[in-house]
């Protein structure tokens, strides 16, 4: 429950940084009318949505498995990380639609000094928050909170690009500049929640672990090759933070019953101490001569 309550804890962090940046924001972009200003408060608007979901399906996915979730509630969190991906792609097409329309009725930006502080430091505040997020993302093995902490990578980005795209048109006086601004920042939001949703949707499908990982898996099964003859059928799959590793190992059929446990029982072990939150089905079979 410790580690659940650390990510939650992180998770209402991104809440709370969402919610007052987008008040500035929404502020700045009423105060100056720019229409760059207004898509970063839509693109934060859904990250704070985003965050909520991140929130809830930490929460949910760190409960124990029950008679109805035998395999545990860790594929909460792949769910969560495409709805996530959804929000961003309807951000964009919000942001594109005001954009366009500002191409052909530009106008000027008023109180451009306050528009610039607060996407600068909106900017600054969303790169300490993603960065926590994402070191806790990586200790703890969470999608969810890996897609929020892309969400907030993406607002560095993306406010960065809003502050210096309104001193590049107050510079050169040319007003077209905020809406392509505008544009530009949604055709990055699109690249974000098409990597997400991706990557969430290949859990939802059960595909396998990492090269690396699966190589990690085979270096130690072949640690323990003088115990058994063989080993085949390997398979993994990814739940939430949890990862499953499934496969078949041959054994001289007079071993006994205890001597195939403690095989088995050291190989979970060295695969539960390598890659954590590990879950390992060994089969046995027995070996059987080929006749000629």
């Amino acid at each position: 429950m410790v580690k659940a309550d650390r990510k939650v804890k992180i998770a209402a962090l991104s809440i709370l940084s969402n919610t007052t940046l987008i008040i500035f924001k929404v502020i700045a972009g009423l105060l100056s009318g720019s229409v760059s200003i207004i898509s970063e408060a839509i693109h934060s608007g859904m990250d704070l949505v985003a965050s909520m979901i991140a929130f809830f399906s930490v929460r949910e996915s760190s409960k124990p498995a029950d008679k109805a979730h035998p395999y545990g509630h860790g594929k909460i969190e792949n769910i969560s990380g495409i709805a996530e991906g959804l929000l961003i792609f309807v951000a964009a097409a919000m942001i594109i639609y005001k954009a366009i329309n500002k191409i052909f009725e530009p106008v000027g930006i008023e109180e451009a000094g306050i528009a610039i502080a607060v996407m600068f430091i909106s900017s600054f505040v969303n790169y300490l928050v993603s960065r926590k997020l994402y070191k806790v993302s990586q200790e703890e093995d969470s999608m969810a909170l890996e897609a929020d902490a892309l969400h907030l990578k993406t607002d560095v980005y993306t406010s960065l690009g809003v502050g210096v795209g309104i001193i590049l048109m107050k510079a050169t006086g040319l007003f077209i500049l905020d809406p392509i601004v505008a544009i530009l920042v949604a055709l990055l939001i699109i690249k974000e929640a098409w990597e997400l949703s991706k990557n969430a949707f290949d859990y939802l499908l059960d595909s396998k672990l990492s090269d690396k990982e699966e190589a990690e898996i085979e270096n130690i099964i072949r640690n323990h090759k003088d115990q058994f003859i063989d080993y085949h059928k390997l398979k993994t799959r990814k739940s939430g933070n949890m990862k499953h590793i499934d496969f078949h190992i041959t054994v001289d059929p007079q071993l006994t019953v205890v001597q195939a446990h403690d095989i088995i029982g050291d190989l979970k072990k060295d695969m539960c101490n390598e890659l954590k939150n590990t879950r390992v089905n060994i089969h046995i079979d027995p070996y059987k001569e080929k006749c000629n």
